[in-house]
């Protein structure tokens, strides 16, 4: 999947970016290579292949550590949202960025 110069300059206006033309010309190849990189990955076979909790497990044992699962805190909703400039309903109000 070959990006073009338009599929640069609309992630850079949803990345909300001022990208000049010289940028826009120098990113366009990072961007092909790195979505060449991916296409690579995804084309490797991983059916089988259990995943790793932690990259030292691949070439040593090592012992999970588990904790008890259990509430450690208390609902403090009011006390985190007084700082926030707008709530409604226990809920923070954002501005939109979807268009």
């Amino acid at each position: 999947m070959a990006l073009t110069h338009d599929d640069v300059t609309r992630i850079a206006l949803l990345a909300r970016l001022q990208l000049s033309s010289d940028e826009q010309a120098a990113l366009l190849p990072q961007l092909n290579g790195f979505f060449s990189i991916v296409e690579q990955m995804s084309a490797v076979d991983t059916s089988g292949v259990e995943p790793l909790y932690t990259p030292l497990s691949a070439v040593q044992e090592v012992a999970l550590r588990l904790r008890e699962d259990r509430v450690t805190e208390s609902n403090q909703r009011e006390l985190n949202q007084r700082s926030a400039p707008a709530v409604e309903d226990g809920l923070f109000l954002v501005p939109k960025v979807i268009e």
